[in-house]
């Protein structure tokens, strides 16, 4: 039997590869979830003029992961490396929500 054949026909493979499909699409759902309220954060902050990019809250968060990974037994650089994409997708959001805020703003004023 070769090698493919007996990976798919083992059954601890099998529902290994069960369980990281489960949380991949558990990653998935949650990050739409957080997405969806970094969203309102984002037509929050267009609406009262605050800026994209909050540094002091991006530290704060990167602090906050780090411990939370080195409590989980997962490399805090990993989990900072991801929450860095996290946060460069957010802020990338945000100035495409404030760009559109203001050319919002811009039409009313024209009127």
């Amino acid at each position: 039997m070769g090698m493919l054949s007996a990976q798919a026909v083992d059954p601890e493979l099998a529902y290994l590869r069960d369980s990281i499909d489960n949380f991949d699409a558990a990653l998935i759902h949650l990050l739409a979830e957080r997405f969806r309220c970094t969203q309102r954060v984002g037509e929050l902050k267009a609406r009262k003029g605050i800026p994209p990019s909050d540094q002091n809250r991006e530290a704060r968060q990167v602090a906050r992961l780090r411990q939370l990974a080195l409590q989980a037994k997962l490399d805090p650089d990993f989990a900072e490396k991801i929450l860095a994409v996290i946060i460069h997708e957010v802020i990338r959001h945000h100035r495409k929500i404030a760009v559109a805020q203001a050319t919002s703003d811009s039409d009313r004023e024209a009127l």
